[in-house]
């Protein structure tokens, strides 16, 4: 069972090295919109600090959201998807592995490039270590949620748009204990309350999210 969700996630991983442009659009469409804020607002470091962790944040959701419409999408044009469900391995294997791989491919990036994007908005080395920390604890629920999203609206006309409605409002407990860790940090108040909810609200999805993404995959294919 191991073997079977390390293949998924390693096969994922090849195909996204061969179709670089596919994942580097989320990473640059994710430093646009941080980047841009700032020169909108202007230089004040009291208004940046104050408004940077939420705009990370929602920068990262929306460059999710970009790229979860081929999470299943490619496999299932192809054919190959029916394929990996009519193997004898459990069809939760299939998408934990999935989305697994969807983080890794689009999840880690934005981590790396957080801590730069953090100085952008005059943000202390205290604040950018917990805003990389809880994206590290933050962006596995936006995968794993977003898997369901994505089976749920598998080969339907207009499923981005669908998409977008069904798991934007799931994104929501995430998006504001992440951003809350980082302004109580800035506050002075810890962020171990916010970043405890959050590594909860992931356990919760990683023990329901694949089955429900079984399921629901399953009804579009059929």
């Amino acid at each position: 069972m191991l073997r079977f969700t390390l293949t998924v996630i390693r096969r994922d991983l090849l195909l996204a090295a061969r179709r670089r442009g596919d994942w580097l659009t989320s990473q640059f469409f994710f430093v646009m919109v941080v980047s841009m804020f700032p020169l909108g607002i202007g230089a004040d470091p009291n208004m940046l600090r104050m408004i940077g962790p939420g705009v990370v944040w929602v920068a990262a959701l929306l460059a999710s959201l970009l790229s979860l419409s081929r999470l299943f999408a490619d496999d299932h044009r192809d054919g190959s998807l029916e394929q990996m469900l009519l193997s004898p391995e459990p069809t939760v294997l299939l998408t934990l592995g999935k989305a697994l791989a969807h983080w890794l491919i689009y999840g880690i990036p934005l981590l790396i490039i957080t801590p730069v994007l953090g100085i952008q908005f005059a943000l202390p080395g205290e604040a950018i270590l917990i805003l990389v920390v809880s994206l590290l604890i933050g962006t596995p629920i936006l995968s794993l949620l977003g898997s369901v999203g994505a089976a749920l609206t598998l080969g339907l006309r207009g499923g981005g748009v669908l998409l977008t409605l069904l798991i934007l409002p799931l994104y929501v407990p995430a998006l504001i204990f992440g951003a809350s860790a980082v302004d109580a940090t800035l506050a002075g108040t810890g962020a171990e309350a916010h970043l405890s909810l959050l590594a909860a609200f992931l356990v919760m999805c990683l023990l329901i999210s694949p089955w429900v993404a079984a399921a629901a995959l399953r009804v579009s294919v059929d």
